[in-house]
């Protein structure tokens, strides 16, 4: 079973904002969370140890022969857990794995014809070592040949035919099923370092974008500024008017440009609800949180201002939930509403953390203020028992929405 080097591409350290505890085959672990799901995803296996201890303790043997079963059962589960869990924490070169995995069928095949059926179960710690550490290719014969060991193993014990059947269907099952986990899990990887490609991809092209249009407003004038400086130093000695008017055209060019290239820049910095939505939802599928957000913006938008405060808005409730709520679950909604002030759009954001307590923030104070500079308002509190809710209405400028509200 060699390694493929495509697996260890896969296991490669994702970027810091795309961690997350699931996904990390291969992965050192990083704090308390991820210790523990990588230990009861491991755990959950050691179930089928139930047979072999069971039989160690009511079955009556010599001393030496249950000593020396409980160290072999003991070696066994340190081969499972170098196989299984160290491989979920680094990835393993080929002879730790090649070594391991034989050491572990050993012992398998050994203890079984040793103890009886009852250890046969221990064939299955092997399929799942195998689908959990195997590439595809070589798993889709080994876990086969495993179970083909298991059963001629379990015909020269004192196995029922049913036993040993029902134990190789098992094997098969679930040495294919940690084969399909696996590459689940790989493929999750591969698909998140790709966003991150994406949108590594989408900042270079916003700012090659962003040279074309200075190169386009300010090639033309400073082309210009450069041929009347050059005018107005020819005419200085003997034209004094002359060169005074073109100075005072190199000024008009000169503030002109600076307001193109001011009105261009506030044009990138400007927050749009579209760019927001898309952020938050990767910013909270990164963060493992359920995230209910409109593939789109609504139809019907505010102005510049009030799309820009929404924006603000929206980005800073969804920061909050992914850094502070501990939430699962993030809802965020719009409801274009007819009220007695005149229509107004409202952004809601509702959470299932517990991010309703304390008083509120500067970050909310800001938000607040900008929303009041619009001629909006908002409203933030605790959403029922447990969760956050944040709703924002702004002015839509000469539009009209359903009844009053």
């Amino acid at each position: 079973m060699s390694e493929n080097p495509r697996d260890r591409d896969a296991c490669e350290d994702l970027p810091p904002d795309e961690s997350h505890p699931v996904h990390t085959f291969g992965r050192p672990v990083r704090d308390r969370r991820q210790l523990l799901t990588k230990a009861l995803w491991i755990g959950v296996w050691l179930v089928f140890l139930t047979s072999p201890v069971s039989d160690l303790v009511r079955t009556e043997r010599g001393t030496a022969v249950t000593v020396l079963g409980s160290l072999g059962l003991a070696a066994f589960v340190v081969c499972y857990l170098t196989l299984v869990f160290r491989y979920t924490t680094q990835v393993l070169d080929r002879r730790a794995v090649c070594v391991s995995f034989a050491l572990q069928l050993t012992l398998a095949v050994v203890l079984a014809l040793a103890f009886g059926a009852n250890w046969l179960g221990l064939f299955v710690y092997v399929s799942v070592s195998v689908g959990a550490v195997a590439p595809p290719r070589h798993a889709a014969w080994a876990i086969p040949a495993v179970t083909a060991v298991m059963v001629l193993v379990g015909l020269r014990t004192d196995s029922l035919q049913d036993l040993i059947g029902n134990l190789a269907v098992l094997n098969i099952l679930v040495g294919f099923a940690m084969t399909g986990v696996r590459q689940l899990v790989r493929t999750t990887i591969q698909l998140r370092r790709a966003r991150a490609t994406v949108a590594q991809l989408a900042a270079n092209e916003e700012r090659l974008r962003l040279a074309r249009d200075l190169h386009d407003l300010l090639g033309h004038s400073l082309s210009l500024i450069t041929l009347k400086s050059e005018l107005a130093g020819r005419m200085l000695p003997d034209h004094p008017e002359a060169a005074a008017k073109q100075v005072a055209d190199i000024e008009q060019v000169s503030r002109q440009a600076l307001v193109d290239v001011r009105e261009a820049v506030s044009g990138y910095r400007r927050r749009t609800l579209a760019g927001e939505l898309a952020g938050a939802r990767t910013a909270l599928t990164a963060a493992g949180i359920a995230a209910d957000v409109p593939p789109e913006a609504p139809e019907t938008l505010p102005d510049e201002e009030g799309e820009t405060a929404l924006a603000w808005a929206l980005r800073e409730a969804v920061t909050n939930v992914v850094r502070h709520s501990g939430a699962r679950r993030c809802t965020v909604a719009f409801t274009a509403r007819q009220t007695l002030a005149g229509p107004r759009l409202e952004l809601r954001v509702e959470d299932d953390g517990a991010g309703g307590a304390g008083p509120a923030g500067n970050g909310l104070t800001g938000l607040a203020e900008r929303v009041a500079a619009v001629g909006g308002e908002l409203d933030a509190g605790a959403a029922g028992r447990r969760g956050f809710r944040l709703t924002v209405r702004v002015p839509l400028t000469g539009a009209t929405v359903g009844s009053p509200s």
